[in-house]
């Protein structure tokens, strides 16, 4: 007889109630992963175990019927990743993304996560994974207030007012003590009203619409850019306050004066070196390659020698392991670079695997009791 198979599937509402959408305890949770991070405990795709995920990328003219055409946000992707400490568990983040499926009642992504046995490889976990994706991403900028925002920071202004903007102010909240203000911008006024309706509700907040993006910067202490890419934002130096930490969540054009004066920390430079040797091996080329991929303007400073090399970068993960200084003076301007990694999903999805098996959450579904063939 083989071995008996079985998983936990865990429904968007069960994610909810093992505690998905508590930021405060993720950004903990990270925090600790990019110690282990740091300590290179760990391996992601690719052969130099740095990569982001491996992505579909749709024809602009189709030869074949059936298959989609490119467009924006047009994607499939998997990320998948091993992280070891406590966690010691392989897994996967697995979605499809089409700018369209709003208008059909859908998230612009649907996302799900697979934990798996790292000896036997059985699955563990199978799990929703958009509210996972949305934490976990917005709690990294939290772990970025954490040991880079100046403690006395007030104001936060809040750059796209969507879905991870949320995400990232909970976890910048669950940071910055003495918030007390956000200035939200956004190119959708309705957007924008409905993120300051749902930030005054949530947290005790004063909030303004911002007329642009320039009058949200400049008020600010620190700031969340979770805009999309898909859009031609712009920021300037000379907007930024002295001190500020900008947290960089989505994409942005940044000035050269700006990046190449500001302290930048990236969640992971080994990732952002993974990017830039897959633009030098594109057929596209390095310049429309580096076009695709978020920081690409910092990466082509890095690139043509305008910013030191990726290999002396900082990483969080070696601040928030002791191996390097956080913020040490409160004039400096900080630029926390970040791009989300399948680590992220897994050391907060095996969190919530755990505490929703503690809970009794969710249904165990079969496998096999044993292989057909074994």
């Amino acid at each position: 007889m083989g071995k008996k198979t079985e998983f936990l599937y865990l429904s968007e509402p069960d994610m909810i109630k093992a505690g998905v959408l508590d930021s405060a305890h993720c950004v903990d949770v990270l925090d600790e992963m990019f110690k282990l991070l740091s300590r290179g405990d760990y391996v992601m795709g690719g052969p130099n175990g740095n990569e982001h995920g491996i992505r579909i990328f749709f024809p602009k003219e189709p030869q074949f019927p059936g298959i989609p055409a490119d467009g924006p946000d047009r994607r499939f992707m998997a990320m998948v990743a091993y992280l070891g400490g406590r966690f010691h568990i392989a897994g996967e983040k697995w979605y499809g993304s089409n700018i369209e499926n709003p208008k059909h009642g859908l998230p612009r992504s649907v996302l799900m996560a697979m934990l798996n046995d790292v000896e036997t490889g059985e699955p563990i976990a199978l799990m929703s994974a958009n509210l996972l994706s949305a934490v976990r991403t917005g709690s990294v900028p939290g772990v970025g207030v954490r040991y880079l925002a100046r403690k006395s920071s007030q104001v936060c202004g809040i750059i796209g007012a969507g879905p991870i903007n949320r995400a990232c102010l909970q976890g910048i909240i669950a940071e910055a003590k003495n918030l007390k203000k956000i200035g939200v911008s956004d190119i959708n006024d309705a957007n924008a009203n409905k993120f300051i309706e749902w930030a005054t509700s949530t947290y005790k907040l004063e909030a303004v619409k911002c007329k642009s993006t320039e009058e949200a910067v400049r008020m600010s202490d620190i700031i969340s850019v979770a805009a999309s890419s898909l859009g031609n934002l712009v920021i300037k130096n000379e907007w930024l306050q002295k001190g500020s930490t900008m947290l960089m969540t989505g994409d942005a054009k940044l000035d050269n004066e700006y990046m190449t004066s500001a302290k930048i920390v990236f969640d992971n430079p080994k990732m952002f070196q993974a990017y830039l040797d897959d633009a030098h091996r594109s057929v596209r080329g390095v310049e429309a390659a580096l076009d695709l991929t978020i920081a690409g303007c910092m990466l082509k400073l890095i690139d043509n020698g305008t910013l030191p090399p990726l290999s002396k970068a900082v990483g969080i993960g070696d601040i928030a392991d002791g191996k390097q200084a956080g913020r040490t003076n409160d004039d400096d301007r900080y630029l926390f670079q970040t791009s989300g990694m399948p680590v992220d999903d897994v050391a907060w999805g095996f969190e919530i695997y755990n505490q929703a098996k503690k809970m009794g959450l969710g249904q165990t579904l079969k496998v096999w009791d044993s292989p057909y063939w074994s």
